[in-house]
């Protein structure tokens, strides 16, 4: 909303400040990432199964799709 109102009246460069904000949420992430205990076989049962269901997700979808467009 205030965006909207000052849109004409300020203009700020946030290139930089937005940069910063990136470099710092990266470095946060991979300061919290570094706590976090990490079950290998877990994880990759997981990514494997959510793999395995957003592909049959986008099968279906593409015959449902498929069907109506001919």
């Amino acid at each position: 909303m205030f965006g909207y109102i000052f849109r004409e009246r300020i203009k700020i460069n946030l290139d930089k400040p937005m940069s910063i904000a990136l470099l710092l949420l990266i470095f946060f992430m991979g300061v919290e990432a570094g706590r976090v205990k990490i079950n290998a076989a877990e994880l990759f049962a997981t990514s494997v199964t959510f793999a395995v269901l957003t592909i049959l997700g986008s099968l279906l979808f593409a015959v449902l799709l498929g069907g109506r467009l001919r």
